[in-house]
């Protein structure tokens, strides 16, 4: 059976910091290079991927740099929490609000497509909504798995993660940009009864469901959904990645393009599956970036100054590769201490993050720089929720 790859996210930690110059909050994503030995190509072929995009519904990569012991991604701030958080928060939530959603993962995706970059591991947890606003848009992140197709290159790594992942992924195939496609059918399906089309405690059960497509739309839960809805998902939810929806015919869907999604009411139904079906412990965990922000902005503690943006350019990297630590041992973990208490934020700490800078790492202009750029935000401490 297909081996899932482990994604370089599962090494890092994100924290807040915040521009100097607007009182802009961004994420950054810091990397310790010593997780990342023998996984250099992984994080290049990231970084290449989000130098090359730019949509309203992706989160973006604006600055990148290095010190002997660690990466740092600067990503846009998306703040509005992860998309089944919103969905159990919700009082109302009908056929037309998981349509809308879609539609704009399909415009997305359609736009990475294009571009002949493929997402790969496409699922609820890397959908974020980009603030706390009641019509905000969703964005996807976490580009990690995302390849960019080559002139005639096939695909055949293995990679994803259980329960959206293609049946040809797992059954070892080459595949293609179709695979996105399908993960899309399988969020659409949860969006709209709140639990998975494919569960098994046991992995080789669950990789026989998907590979042989076997997923019902079961009563009572899909009693109430349209049958444009099923016939939307079960056009990518196509075992056959030829004959599968592209997000061009996706978009063009009644359900999609058109007035066939209903307005009930499925709240209720929905979000008691979601909290049976996807409840996490990291819910109920306050240490990350969208926590921090939510709860500034509840005690009026934001100085994000939205609308205004930076012009920075998103493609400075210091180096075109990375640089493994170098130096002594004591140097090194001297370091990477260092690195570690001035990084590590919590409710208990001040908010924003300390941005480490090596002199090894870039030129004495570009740390300067980079000094002027980001800064760390003193005056602001909140307690825990």
């Amino acid at each position: 059976m297909a081996e899932i790859t482990k994604k370089i996210g599962a090494f890092s930690e994100v924290v807040l910091a915040e521009e100097k110059r607007t009182r802009r909050l961004v994420a950054i994503k810091c990397i310790p290079k010593k997780a990342l030995e023998g996984k250099e190509n992984s994080i290049e072929n990231e970084i290449a991927v989000l130098h090359k995009i730019k949509h309203a519904n992706i989160v973006s990569l604006e600055d990148i740099f290095e010190n002997k012991s660690h990466l740092y991604l600067v990503m846009q701030l998306v703040s509005g929490g992860e998309l089944f958080d919103r969905i159990v928060e919700k009082g109302f939530y009908t056929e037309k609000d998981a349509s809308k959603l879609i539609q704009q993962i399909l415009d997305a995706v359609k736009y990475l497509h294009d571009m002949g970059i493929v997402h790969r591991d496409l699922k609820p947890e890397n959908l974020l909504y980009y603030s706390m606003e009641e019509d905000s848009k969703i964005m996807i992140s976490d580009f990690g798995l995302s390849k960019i197709e080559g002139s005639g290159s096939v695909m055949s790594t293995a990679c994803g993660t259980p329960g959206y992942v293609a049946p040809e992924v797992l059954a070892q195939k080459p595949y293609s940009k179709a695979v996105d496609c399908w993960s899309i059918g399988v969020i659409a399906y949860i969006l709209l009864c709140g639990y998975p089309p494919f569960y098994d405690e046991n992995d080789a059960k669950l990789f026989e469901q998907i590979l042989k497509a076997e997923y019902e739309f079961d009563s009572p839960y899909w009693d109430d959904i349209s049958d444009s809805a099923k016939d939307f998902i079960v056009h990518l939810m196509e075992r056959d990645p030829g004959q599968r929806y592209t997000c061009d015919q996706a978009l063009q869907h009644p359900w999609i393009a058109g007035d066939t999604a209903l307005d009930k009411n499925i709240h209720e139904s929905v979000s008691a599956q979601i909290k049976k079906n996807f409840a996490k412990s990291k819910w109920k965990q306050a240490f990350n970036a969208t926590a921090v922000v939510r709860h500034m902005r509840r005690l009026q503690l934001g100085t994000s100054q939205e609308g205004q943006t930076s012009d920075r350019s998103p493609h400075s990297p210091c180096h075109e590769r990375l640089l493994l630590p170098e130096g002594t041992e004591e140097e090194e973990e001297e370091e990477e201490e260092q690195s570690r208490q001035c990084l590590h934020t919590t409710f208990h700490e001040q908010i924003s993050a300390l941005v480490f800078f090596s002199k090894n790492s870039c030129t004495q202009k570009e740390s300067a720089d980079r000094k002027e750029t980001w800064w760390v935000e003193t005056s602001h401490c909140v307690g825990e929720t």
